[in-house]
């Protein structure tokens, strides 16, 4: 019995380790228009040893010009975009710039769509991460009809939203 409960505990701590290393280290997202407009693309997010995430990918069908672009609370497309919920986040702040102290874990900025059509994603960013509080694993990603004011305009909706609008095109953030 004495043999049973030492290699009981010993396989839990082992267990217990091993799970601690399976941490995901990159995720995706697939970025659909639900209207059935031809914004689509993917974005990929890579924890760095740092803690860091390295966000890279490539999105097409907007005209040229800037685009608010946000981890959203759910990861819910059921009902289209709107079922993403609000902007993530767990700190309840303001709306910001992803440089700001003061902002949504989910305040991504805004994304550049050229003359082509498209647009190409790489940046890291220091509040997101694909695990714990600030983890973005089975959120939204939502791309906007406007650009993101970054909670610095007068409008209304400037410190809730950066007022940039309805969602045009989003995902769901799964491992990779």
């Amino acid at each position: 019995m004495m043999k049973h409960l030492v290699f009981i505990a010993t396989a839990a701590v082992f267990v217990s380790a091993h799970h601690e290393n399976l941490v995901p280290m990159r995720a995706i997202a697939r970025i659909a228009s639900p209207a059935g407009n031809e914004i689509q693309g993917n974005v990929t997010f890579t924890q760095l040893e740092d803690g860091k995430v390295h966000v890279e990918g490539s999105l097409y069908g907007l005209p040229k010009g800037q685009y608010g672009f946000h981890v959203h609370e759910k990861g819910d497309i059921t009902g289209g975009c709107l079922s993403t919920g609000s902007h993530f986040n767990p700190e309840h702040k303001d709306h910001g710039h992803p440089n700001d102290e003061n902002r949504h874990v989910g305040d991504l900025g805004n994304v550049d769509f050229d003359d082509n059509r498209a647009c190409h994603i790489d940046f890291t960013d220091s509040k997101i991460s694909l695990i714990g509080p600030h983890g973005i694993l089975g959120r939204g990603l939502v791309l906007h009809e406007k650009s993101d004011d970054f909670g610095r305009s007068s409008h209304p909706d400037s410190r809730k939203t950066g007022n940039a609008g309805g969602r045009v095109a989003c995902g769901v953030i799964g491992i990779l």
